[in-house]
């Protein structure tokens, strides 16, 4: 008798704690945020949408009609070059650091990689790679979300070619990045800012992010670096940079200096922009005479 005597006012509690629920729900509405939901049919253009006005890349064929951004990464000639650079992709094992929506991934599958491990920091940019790996229907690409360099700490194995477009300058130390990938890699394709003095000096818009030199070192291997403070780019949604609120540039002669160091002792330089408003820019294509042991 006592246990039913306690079940009985507890029921009233469940039942008037439900309606208060509902009373609540009544007066006030939902509290469900459905501006996260589609009220459209399914299509491309709504996917592309959960992240509109924040894309960088215009989309291939047959997505070219999507709104999205406007710059070709879908078509990169960089990417291109560096193929021909290192006799081809096709069957070869990629690492791709930093692939932020997708494009260069894409070229790479299109160009016959067995297999593609692309690692991407930003979150924002993770969930984009994914969006266009479904709409693209990419097959051969893995994206992984974290930190590259962390990743390359943890030897991951050995890799073909390793592909670091828009990287190096974003990170703390470029010369470890350069190690990393050498330990990894057979052959290597960057893609990189760099710091020049007289470049600097000639704009006053890039001269403000510097604020110090510094060096950077790394397994027997010194230089002058130059830290490059964000300041007010880090707070934008479409910010695509490092992890913290400065990274290092290297200067050009000391970033090839660096490659040959770790082994890669053939070494093609292209796409040459010393006049890049975002700072001189070029690309390495490089490969080692001698594989490394595995």
């Amino acid at each position: 008798m006592s246990g039913e005597r306690a079940s009985g006012p507890t029921r009233v509690g469940r039942l008037w704690a439900r309606l208060r629920r509902v009373l609540a729900y009544v007066v006030s509405g939902p509290d469900v945020d459905f501006a996260q939901y589609s009220s459209d049919a399914p299509s491309a253009q709504a996917a592309l949408d959960i992240f509109r006005g924040d894309w960088a890349s215009a989309l291939p064929p047959p997505l070219e009609s999507c709104r999205a951004g406007s710059m070709p990464l879908f078509s990169d000639p960089r990417i291109a070059w560096a193929a021909e650079q290192l006799g081809g992709v096709e069957g070869r094992r990629v690492l791709e650091l930093g692939p932020l929506e997708g494009g260069h991934s894409y070229l790479l599958e299109r160009l016959g990689a067995s297999s593609i491990v692309a690692v991407e920091g930003n979150a924002r940019a993770y969930l984009k790679c994914l969006i266009v790996k479904e709409l693209l229907g990419l097959q051969r690409v893995r994206f992984l979300f974290g930190d590259f360099v962390e990743y390359l700490r943890g030897s991951p194995g050995r890799f073909d070619l390793g592909v670091a477009s828009g990287v190096l300058y974003h990170v703390e130390n470029p010369a470890e990045l350069i190690a990393l990938l050498g330990r990894a890699c057979e052959q290597l394709f960057i893609w990189t800012h760099y710091y020049d003095r007289d470049a600097v000096a000639r704009d006053p818009r890039l001269a403000r992010h510097f604020t110090r030199s510094t060096t950077v070192e790394h397994e027997a291997f010194r230089c002058t670096a130059y830290r490059y403070e964000y300041r007010a780019a880090r707070i934008l949604t479409s910010f695509c940079g490092g992890s913290r609120s400065w990274s290092h540039w290297m200067g050009r002669a000391d970033i090839l200096a660096c490659c040959r160091h770790f082994g890669f002792d053939q070494v093609a330089v292209g796409c040459d922009d010393p006049g890049n408003v975002n700072g001189p820019s070029f690309a390495i294509a490089a490969r080692r005479s001698v594989p490394a042991t595995r």
